[in-house]
């Protein structure tokens, strides 16, 4: 059998990996468009922090050992352009323009996503960027090395804005961001998203919102955002306002698309077409809590759904039965975190959703360097399970969400989660923990 792959990154090799560990004599393709494979994206911005490190730090395995060690037939520098599902062929290309047809028995789509870049006009100037992959990565930290950046402007508050705001701030390179919502992080309850910018702005990041950005231009100092607030001057520009699922050769070959246009999957990992999965950042999932259909990109999804791909695709019958939008970020010195739906997200989906916020100390109280932790818990009236949480803090917040996301896995009502037997010891926990503290809160609103 000819298994197929399209894309070399987190879904696509842990897909091919596994996939000839469970059967060596499998013939295994993978068709990657850049030169890398196999890295942490996620620790881009971090890398970038420190000037010293070089990107290919983040390189987890090697080319040349997915060949010579698994015997996986890697392309590098091919561009999957089609996919004809009559004849079992993608149709590629190569970066000097030449064409070649690859023949599969199945195939997977594992093409990840692309930052989203608005129609601005300067959008395509020098030392306007994104940051995405690992060339991405390679060609803002040559930009700030060879420019002497001193101010940088993000466009988009999310994750990875975030993260860069404070990797440049570590750099010593003056931030500000923009975004034309006047809210900061709209998951977040008003007062939890006002600690975080209150954390940005006492460090010296300046946030602007409810700005429109009308167009970059060109100037003998660098560059200038030409803005509904006013014109922001700065020597670099970060286009950070999202990502969208790269799926339009899945699209163009007929395969069904699901919510933002991401490939629609069944918990097997197939797309409409018997012969082809897809897996990653460009497909769909299911939602723990609500069941429905979404698309949210994560990093252990695309591993976890390589992983299931090749399992399904060598005999055996794997389901994953969802995800809960388990995600975190560091913010400066501050954690946020959320898992499952936020309020306005519940109360959209038809939930009788009701919160409790509640703050709380990371540790017990008389033990030396406690913080603040600000907790958010989500129910339903009707049922009284658990629909979602945030928390945001100096510390504990990271992988105290975990244990929500377990209990929405677990289909949990409140009441049981206030049961269940955390852990203590006065340099982690309260004896209530936070968690638990703001569940005995919530319960007196069900």
């Amino acid at each position: 059998m000819r298994f197929l792959v399209i894309g070399g990154d987190a879904a696509g090799m842990s897909a091919a990996s596994r996939a000839k560990r469970n059967l060596p004599d499998l013939d295994v393709t993978v068709l990657e468009q850049t030169g890398d494979v196999s890295y942490s994206a996620c620790g881009m911005p971090y890398n970038i922090a420190v000037p010293e490190r070089v990107m290919d730090d983040l390189v987890v395995r090697k080319a040349e050992v997915f060949r010579s060690k698994q015997g996986i037939d890697l392309r590098l520098g091919r561009k999957a352009v089609a996919i004809d599902v009559h004849s079992r062929k993608v149709i590629h290309v190569g970066k000097d323009g030449d064409s070649e047809e690859t023949y599969y028995d199945r195939l997977l789509v594992a093409t990840g996503a692309r930052p989203v870049i608005p129609d601005i006009p300067g959008v395509s100037l020098p030392g306007v960027l994104a940051l995405k992959s690992l060339d991405d990565g390679r060609a803002l930290k040559e930009y700030i090395a060879g420019n002497n950046v001193r101010k940088a402007i993000i466009i988009g508050m999310g994750y990875i804005g975030l993260e860069m705001a404070e990797a440049l701030h570590a750099r010593g390179i003056r931030v500000e961001m923009i975004k034309p919502s006047k809210r900061f992080i709209p998951y977040l309850p008003p007062e939890m998203s006002d600690v975080v910018s209150s954390e940005l702005t006492e460090k010296g990041i300046v946030l602007h919102f409810g700005g429109e950005i009308e167009a970059i231009e060109k100037t003998s100092e660098g560059l200038t955002l030409k803005t509904s607030l006013g014109p922001l001057d700065c020597n670099m520009v970060l286009v950070s306002v999202g990502v969208a699922p790269n799926s339009e050769i899945a699209r163009d070959a007929n395969i069904s698309l699901g919510p933002n246009s991401a490939i629609a999957v069944d918990k097997r990992l197939r797309t409409s077409n018997p012969n082809i999965f897809a897996a990653g950042d460009c497909a769909d999932a299911f939602h723990v809590v609500t069941g429905k259909r979404v698309w949210i990109p994560l990093a252990l999804r695309a591993n976890r759904a390589g992983w299931a791909v090749a399992d399904n695709l060598t005999g055996d019958n794997v389901e994953l039965p969802g995800i809960a939008g388990s995600a975190v970020f560091k913010a400066l010195d501050m954690q946020v975190a959320r898992t499952g739906l936020s309020l306005d997200e519940a109360l959209k989906e038809g939930f009788d959703a009701v919160d409790e916020v509640i703050k709380s100390r990371s540790r017990a109280h008389a033990h030396q360097g406690n913080q603040t932790i600000h907790v958010q818990l989500i129910a339903d009236r009707k049922t009284r399970k658990l629909l979602g949480a945030a928390m945001v803090g100096r510390e504990g917040c990271a992988h105290r969400i975990n244990s929500v996301a377990v209990a929405l896995h677990a289909g949990m009502k409140v009441d049981e989660f206030f049961q269940t037997d955390m852990a203590y010891a006065p340099p982690f926990s309260p004896v209530w923990d936070p968690l638990l503290t703001a569940a005995n809160q919530l319960l007196k609103k069900l």
